[in-house]
């Protein structure tokens, strides 16, 4: 084209009209701003949430789908009428029982250790979260090897009382309701001591006072004002020691106790009914939901927020003589009963036996722990990372939502989790082998199914809610004033997280790797029920060892996962104890 004695040359793309973009480009152009730094963060927080969330939506959809899956609708009412009265009925007496356990054992040692001084208070104070460290299914194995027909125990009684027949005497069965419950709550009880601990350091110092010079005892203090103010903090627990409680799998299948978790195991695995089982876990995550519920109504609208931002020491009541010995034997009972008796048990059978031990399979075991716990962190902590930051960064109620939604992973039974990936990967290989015979006459098979993958993915889910907490708490120590200063100086979101975030964040992460470390070791129902073939965990090889009655070898990796688990135990020991209403001024 000519002007004016000036050529011009407009060059564009074949259907593009001079001096105007093409309309796909205005159409990304446009897309590209509404896509914000704050909303794409948005974005990948709630597209990890839905990923997250495939477990419970496959659950729900195949519980619910009558007739479209075969057999579920021979299956259900079966299971309805047979299998789930007694299962339900044992949850929630496992629950209730070891929840008012840990109650008063927690709470208790708690209000000791806090408000009282005696001989051995420190010690008493560390080891009382030693149980944290013993997995459940160990104990249970350890105590059914003392206290059985043919363990050291009953062997004795009946040695004593010269008797050679059970039914000549009396002995509480350890494999049992009651057995179980006892011993959850010597391993789970440290919940709420550390709840009610925490509770108590920081209630006001004048509070207390206030009921003393009102007349109180020390006794009706405690009653009146300190256990009400604590309220809050032992609902959390006791309902963290029931969830604990509704995913044990290992202890109440070696007991002989029929729970929901135990009934899932044996209808999938057993009876071979995948969607009875999904059934069965419907039943049990409406149960959490009740729990969530009412520890929500537990807890109240009320709020307790002191009147000033000093704190005085709290002032302890000394105790001497027989008080003294009383209240040490009181708050050095549980830890022993609940770590120092089984760990014993296991160091001696390790050490007697380790001659006839596999070695080779125990190190293979030890090397699969770490390998899947290391990964797990690391997928966990990215994972935490986006949600948190997305919150921060953002600020949106989507992002807010999808936050809290992750987090619910942790209050479903590994069990539960196991069922519903298990269908949806088996959904999503099934589809794409279809798919690629169609069209490329090319068969995938089993790509994510039976795969570490879909072990990863479900402990991730289950142990997110771990790392989140950390990461959260990082970050909210973290001024504002550091992202406004990154800002002015032309950096963007990304650029902030990585230069300035995430060195500060160091110890956070750190901390939440760890703790999501030790709990994937400790973890078993998912493992055992998503693991390829052939491939074993300290927590499974142990469970396959016990299972077959060989408790000796299986001493070995007891006693590793142990003394593994009790790294985090004394950190978070640390954090609670450093935490204490006065000691600043």
């Amino acid at each position: 084209m000519t002007t004016g004695g000036a050529a011009t040359v407009v060059c564009g793309r074949p259907g593009e009209r001079p001096g105007r973009p093409h309309p796909y480009r205005t159409i990304w152009r446009k897309l590209a701003a509404l896509m914000t730094p704050e909303r794409r963060w948005t974005a990948a927080a709630c597209i990890a949430a839905g990923a997250l969330s495939l477990p419970v939506v496959a659950i729900i959809w195949i519980a619910g789908s009558g007739n479209e899956v075969a057999g579920v609708a021979s299956v259900w009412p079966h299971l309805a009428s047979t299998v789930l009265p007694t299962a339900l009925t044992n949850s929630l007496l496992l629950m209730a029982g070891t929840g008012a356990m840990t109650l008063v054992i927690g709470t208790a040692t708690a209000w000791l250790v806090t408000m009282h001084r005696f001989p051995g208070r420190d010690m008493a104070d560390r080891l009382l979260v030693l149980p944290l460290a013993m997995p459940t299914y160990i104990v249970a194995y350890a105590y059914t090897e003392l206290l059985d027909f043919a363990g050291p125990v009953q062997t004795a009684w009946r040695t004593w009382l010269n008797v050679g027949n059970p039914s000549q005497y009396a002995f509480p069965q350890i494999r049992s309701l009651g057995g179980a419950m006892t011993m959850m709550a010597l391993v789970l009880y440290p919940y709420v001591y550390l709840a009610a601990r925490a509770s108590f350091e920081q209630q006001s110092v004048c509070v207390l006072e206030v009921a003393r010079t009102l007349g109180r005892t020390a006794a009706q203090t405690f009653w009146a004002v300190a256990l009400p103010l604590a309220r809050p903090a032992l609902a959390a627990g006791v309902v963290l020691v029931a969830m604990e409680t509704l995913n044990d799998l290992g202890a109440v299948q070696y007991l002989g106790v029929e729970t929901l978790s135990a009934s899932i195991y044996a209808t999938w695995l057993q009876r071979a009914s995948l969607p009875g089982a999904a059934q069965i876990s419907l039943v049990m995550l409406a149960l959490i939901v009740a729990l969530l519920v009412a520890e929500k109504a537990l807890r109240g609208n009320g709020g307790f927020q002191a009147t000033t931002g000093r704190y005085r020491a709290i002032p302890f009541e000394t105790l001497d003589g027989g008080r003294a010995v009383l209240a040490l034997v009181v708050v050095l009972l549980p830890s022993v009963l609940g770590f120092f008796v089984p760990f014993a048990l296991l160091a001696t059978q390790a050490v007697a036996h380790l001659a006839t031990v596999d070695v080779s399979a125990f190190l293979r075991a030890a090397r699969n722990s770490v390998l899947l716990a290391g990964v797990v962190s690391l997928v966990a902590i990215s994972f935490a990372v986006v949600f948190a930051y997305a919150v921060r960064f953002s600020g949106s109620r989507a992002a807010r939502t999808s936050s809290a939604a992750a987090s619910l992973g942790y209050a479903m039974p590994g069990t539960v989790l196991a069922i519903g990936l298990i269908s949806s990967l088996a959904a999503f290989d099934n589809g794409l082998d279809a798919w690629l015979r169609a069209t490329f006459s090319i068969s995938t098979g089993l790509l994510l199914s039976g795969s570490l993958f879909a072990v990863v993915f479900a402990l991730v889910v289950r142990f997110l809610a771990v790392a989140l907490g950390s990461v959260e708490t990082g970050l909210q120590r973290i001024s504002p004033n550091l992202d406004a200063a990154a800002r002015t100086l032309g950096a963007g979101g990304m650029t902030t997280l990585m230069r300035i975030h995430l060195p500060i964040l160091a110890p956070a992460l750190g901390a939440a790797a760890l703790l999501v470390f030790v709990d994937t070791m400790k973890e078993l129902p998912a493992t055992l029920l998503l693991r390829p073939f052939n491939f074993e965990t300290l927590a499974t090889h142990v469970f396959g060892l016990t299972a077959a009655e060989q408790f000796d070898e299986a001493a070995l990796g007891a006693v590793a996962i142990v003394l593994i688990g009790l790294i985090p135990v004394m950190w978070l020991h640390r954090a609670v104890s450093e935490g204490r209403a006065g000691s600043r001024n």
